[in-house]
Protein backbone atom coordinates (compact mmCIF):
# COMPACT_ATOMS: atom_id res chain seq x y z
CA UNK A 1 0.00 0.00 0.00
CA UNK A 2 0.82 3.42 -0.59
CA UNK A 3 2.83 5.12 2.18
CA UNK A 4 1.74 8.77 3.25
CA UNK A 5 4.78 10.89 4.47
CA UNK A 6 5.67 14.52 5.22
CA UNK A 7 9.38 15.13 5.82
CA UNK A 8 11.11 18.19 7.31
CA UNK A 9 14.02 19.41 5.77
CA UNK A 10 15.59 21.48 8.21
CA UNK A 11 18.10 22.59 5.58
CA UNK A 12 21.49 24.35 7.58
CA UNK A 13 19.39 25.31 10.55
CA UNK A 14 19.23 24.64 14.14
CA UNK A 15 21.82 25.11 17.15
CA UNK A 16 21.35 22.70 19.78
CA UNK A 17 18.75 24.39 21.59
CA UNK A 18 16.83 25.08 18.23
CA UNK A 19 16.98 21.45 17.55
CA UNK A 20 16.07 20.25 20.89
CA UNK A 21 13.14 22.74 21.48
CA UNK A 22 11.75 21.89 17.36
CA UNK A 23 12.61 17.99 17.95
CA UNK A 24 10.50 18.29 21.31
CA UNK A 25 8.06 20.00 20.14
CA UNK A 26 7.36 18.50 16.81
CA UNK A 27 7.46 14.84 18.88
CA UNK A 28 4.68 15.59 21.34
CA UNK A 29 2.46 17.40 19.17
CA UNK A 30 3.24 14.61 16.97
CA UNK A 31 1.51 12.21 19.91
CA UNK A 32 -1.26 14.48 20.47
CA UNK A 33 -2.41 15.35 17.31
CA UNK A 34 -1.68 13.42 14.47
CA UNK A 35 -3.78 10.43 13.93
CA UNK A 36 -4.40 10.09 10.44
CA UNK A 37 -1.19 7.41 9.71
CA UNK A 38 1.06 9.71 7.69
CA UNK A 39 4.93 9.14 8.66
CA UNK A 40 6.23 12.32 10.07
CA UNK A 41 10.41 12.47 9.21
CA UNK A 42 12.89 15.04 10.65
CA UNK A 43 15.81 15.32 8.87
CA UNK A 44 17.94 17.63 10.37
CA UNK A 45 21.56 18.73 10.06
CA UNK A 46 23.54 16.03 10.61
CA UNK A 47 25.49 17.08 14.24
CA UNK A 48 21.42 16.67 15.20
CA UNK A 49 21.14 13.62 14.17
CA UNK A 50 21.59 11.82 17.17
CA UNK A 51 20.30 14.43 19.71
CA UNK A 52 17.10 14.08 17.46
CA UNK A 53 16.86 10.27 17.45
CA UNK A 54 16.94 10.96 21.42
CA UNK A 55 14.08 12.68 21.31
CA UNK A 56 12.15 10.78 19.57
CA UNK A 57 13.12 7.55 21.11
CA UNK A 58 9.74 5.54 21.78
CA UNK A 59 7.66 8.07 19.18
CA UNK A 60 6.70 6.91 15.69
CA UNK A 61 8.35 10.11 13.95
CA UNK A 62 11.50 8.81 12.00
CA UNK A 63 15.12 10.45 11.33
CA UNK A 64 17.06 11.59 8.06
CA UNK A 65 19.48 12.66 6.51
CA UNK A 66 20.09 15.39 4.25
CA UNK A 67 22.72 13.90 1.98
CA UNK A 68 25.12 10.71 1.78
CA UNK A 69 28.56 10.14 -0.01
CA UNK A 70 28.38 7.83 -2.84
CA UNK A 71 31.33 5.76 -1.24
CA UNK A 72 31.18 3.41 1.77
CA UNK A 73 34.15 5.35 3.27
CA UNK A 74 37.59 7.20 1.84
CA UNK A 75 38.90 10.62 2.71
CA UNK A 76 36.26 12.70 1.22
CA UNK A 77 36.72 15.42 4.38
CA UNK A 78 33.02 16.78 5.30
CA UNK A 79 31.18 14.21 3.80
CA UNK A 80 28.91 11.27 4.98
CA UNK A 81 28.50 7.66 4.11
CA UNK A 82 25.54 5.49 3.86
CA UNK A 83 26.81 2.71 6.31
CA UNK A 84 27.51 5.69 8.69
CA UNK A 85 24.25 6.89 8.76
CA UNK A 86 23.02 3.01 8.38
CA UNK A 87 24.85 2.53 12.14
CA UNK A 88 23.27 5.60 13.53
CA UNK A 89 20.01 4.72 12.89
CA UNK A 90 18.63 6.71 10.28
CA UNK A 91 15.37 5.71 8.33
CA UNK A 92 15.72 8.45 5.31
CA UNK A 93 18.24 10.41 2.81
CA UNK A 94 17.49 13.15 0.54
CA UNK A 95 18.96 12.92 -2.08
CA UNK A 96 19.57 15.00 -5.48
CA UNK A 97 18.02 18.16 -3.54
CA UNK A 98 18.37 20.83 -6.13
CA UNK A 99 20.58 23.05 -4.08
CA UNK A 100 23.11 20.15 -4.17
CA UNK A 101 22.26 19.90 -7.87
CA UNK A 102 23.26 23.77 -8.11
CA UNK A 103 25.78 24.44 -5.72
CA UNK A 104 27.76 21.11 -5.37
CA UNK A 105 27.31 20.58 -9.29
CA UNK A 106 25.40 16.70 -8.63
CA UNK A 107 24.59 15.37 -11.77
CA UNK A 108 22.07 12.40 -12.21
CA UNK A 109 25.22 9.82 -13.01
CA UNK A 110 26.39 10.66 -9.10
CA UNK A 111 22.89 10.62 -7.79
CA UNK A 112 21.93 7.22 -9.40
CA UNK A 113 25.23 5.55 -7.51
CA UNK A 114 23.60 7.55 -4.21
CA UNK A 115 21.00 6.03 -4.58
CA UNK A 116 22.20 2.46 -4.69
CA UNK A 117 24.45 3.33 -1.64
CA UNK A 118 21.29 4.23 0.31
CA UNK A 119 19.43 0.59 -0.85
CA UNK A 120 22.66 -1.34 -0.10
CA UNK A 121 22.51 -0.11 3.29
CA UNK A 122 18.75 -0.42 3.67
CA UNK A 123 18.29 3.65 3.80
CA UNK A 124 15.18 4.81 2.30
CA UNK A 125 16.56 7.54 -0.32
CA UNK A 126 13.78 10.38 -0.45
CA UNK A 127 15.07 11.07 -4.58
CA UNK A 128 14.37 14.82 -5.53
CA UNK A 129 13.74 16.08 -9.06
CA UNK A 130 12.24 19.59 -10.38
CA UNK A 131 12.69 21.88 -13.10
CA UNK A 132 13.94 25.65 -12.96
CA UNK A 133 11.88 28.27 -14.32
CA UNK A 134 13.93 28.78 -17.55
CA UNK A 135 13.23 24.95 -18.38
CA UNK A 136 9.99 25.83 -17.54
CA UNK A 137 9.42 28.62 -19.44
CA UNK A 138 10.98 26.94 -22.15
CA UNK A 139 8.88 24.00 -21.97
CA UNK A 140 11.02 21.51 -21.41
CA UNK A 141 9.96 20.27 -17.53
CA UNK A 142 8.80 17.37 -19.04
CA UNK A 143 11.76 16.28 -20.59
CA UNK A 144 13.81 17.54 -17.83
CA UNK A 145 11.83 15.24 -15.06
CA UNK A 146 11.89 12.26 -17.29
CA UNK A 147 15.67 12.36 -17.66
CA UNK A 148 16.16 13.00 -14.29
CA UNK A 149 14.04 10.01 -12.90
CA UNK A 150 15.10 7.58 -16.00
CA UNK A 151 19.25 8.58 -15.09
CA UNK A 152 18.64 8.50 -11.72
CA UNK A 153 16.45 5.28 -10.82
CA UNK A 154 16.11 3.40 -13.72
CA UNK A 155 18.69 1.27 -13.20
CA UNK A 156 17.13 -0.01 -9.96
CA UNK A 157 15.60 -3.78 -9.48
CA UNK A 158 12.30 -3.71 -8.94
CA UNK A 159 12.51 -4.16 -5.38
CA UNK A 160 14.84 -1.36 -4.69
CA UNK A 161 12.56 1.11 -6.69
CA UNK A 162 9.31 -0.16 -4.71
CA UNK A 163 10.95 1.04 -1.51
CA UNK A 164 12.05 4.50 -3.14
CA UNK A 165 10.35 7.62 -2.51
CA UNK A 166 10.42 10.28 -4.87
CA UNK A 167 10.01 14.25 -3.90
CA UNK A 168 8.51 16.73 -7.18
CA UNK A 169 10.09 19.97 -6.43
CA UNK A 170 9.73 22.71 -9.21
CA UNK A 171 13.33 24.90 -8.33
CA UNK A 172 11.21 27.79 -8.98
CA UNK A 173 9.04 27.17 -6.03
CA UNK A 174 11.68 26.47 -3.47
CA UNK A 175 12.35 29.16 -0.58
CA UNK A 176 10.56 31.28 -3.15
CA UNK A 177 7.18 31.69 -1.50
CA UNK A 178 5.76 30.53 -5.26
CA UNK A 179 4.09 27.40 -5.31
CA UNK A 180 2.88 25.62 -8.09
CA UNK A 181 -1.35 25.48 -8.05
CA UNK A 182 -2.62 21.71 -7.59
CA UNK A 183 -3.21 20.47 -10.81
CA UNK A 184 0.43 21.79 -12.01
CA UNK A 185 2.42 19.91 -9.50
CA UNK A 186 -0.73 16.96 -9.75
CA UNK A 187 0.83 16.75 -13.58
CA UNK A 188 4.40 16.40 -12.75
CA UNK A 189 3.69 13.87 -10.23
CA UNK A 190 0.77 11.86 -12.55
CA UNK A 191 4.32 12.13 -15.11
CA UNK A 192 6.32 11.01 -12.93
CA UNK A 193 4.08 7.78 -11.92
CA UNK A 194 3.58 7.05 -15.32
CA UNK A 195 7.31 6.73 -15.72
CA UNK A 196 7.91 4.47 -13.36
CA UNK A 197 4.80 2.34 -14.89
CA UNK A 198 6.06 2.44 -18.22
CA UNK A 199 9.53 1.32 -16.92
CA UNK A 200 8.24 -1.26 -14.48
CA UNK A 201 4.38 -2.16 -13.71
CA UNK A 202 1.46 0.16 -13.29
CA UNK A 203 1.48 -2.03 -9.98
CA UNK A 204 4.50 -0.93 -8.76
CA UNK A 205 3.88 2.84 -9.84
CA UNK A 206 0.44 2.68 -7.98
CA UNK A 207 2.80 1.66 -4.86
CA UNK A 208 5.61 4.77 -4.54
CA UNK A 209 5.31 7.65 -2.92
CA UNK A 210 5.94 10.64 -4.77
CA UNK A 211 5.67 13.99 -2.67
CA UNK A 212 5.63 17.60 -3.75
CA UNK A 213 7.72 20.07 -1.89
CA UNK A 214 8.29 24.22 -2.76
CA UNK A 215 6.82 26.39 -0.42
CA UNK A 216 4.66 24.44 1.00
CA UNK A 217 2.57 25.99 4.22
CA UNK A 218 -0.22 25.42 6.61
CA UNK A 219 -2.97 27.36 4.33
CA UNK A 220 -1.84 25.34 0.89
CA UNK A 221 -0.95 22.13 2.11
CA UNK A 222 -4.57 20.40 1.98
CA UNK A 223 -5.27 21.32 -1.42
CA UNK A 224 -2.08 20.01 -2.74
CA UNK A 225 -2.43 16.58 -0.56
CA UNK A 226 -5.73 16.69 -2.11
CA UNK A 227 -4.36 15.47 -5.72
CA UNK A 228 -4.53 11.96 -6.52
CA UNK A 229 -0.90 11.50 -7.02
CA UNK A 230 0.51 13.74 -4.38
CA UNK A 231 1.42 11.56 -1.30
CA UNK A 232 2.18 13.67 1.00
CA UNK A 233 5.15 16.88 1.41
CA UNK A 234 9.09 17.45 1.37
CA UNK A 235 8.80 20.37 4.14
CA UNK A 236 11.72 23.17 3.93
CA UNK A 237 11.06 26.24 5.67
CA UNK A 238 7.86 25.68 7.33
CA UNK A 239 9.52 22.41 9.08
CA UNK A 240 11.05 24.64 11.28
CA UNK A 241 8.02 25.59 12.93
CA UNK A 242 6.84 22.82 14.98
CA UNK A 243 3.25 24.49 14.86
CA UNK A 244 3.41 25.26 10.92
CA UNK A 245 4.59 21.49 10.34
CA UNK A 246 2.15 19.56 12.47
CA UNK A 247 -0.53 21.47 10.56
CA UNK A 248 1.21 20.54 7.49
CA UNK A 249 1.21 16.89 8.80
CA UNK A 250 -2.44 16.84 9.49
CA UNK A 251 -3.32 17.99 6.42
CA UNK A 252 -3.28 14.99 4.81
CA UNK A 253 -6.20 12.78 3.98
Amino acid sequence: MRKYIVAGNWKMNGTLADTQKLASEVVNMHKDEVNNGVEVVMIPPYIGITEVQRLAKGSEVKVGSQNCHKEDSGAYTGEISAPILASYGVDYVIIGHSERREYQSEDNTLLAQKVGQAHRHHLTPIYCVGETLEEREENRHFEVIEQQISEGLFHLSTDNIQRTVIAYEPVWAIGTGKTASKDEAQEIHSLIRDLIARRYSQHIADEISILYGGSVKPNNAAELFSMPDIDGGLIGGASLNSRDFIDICKAVK
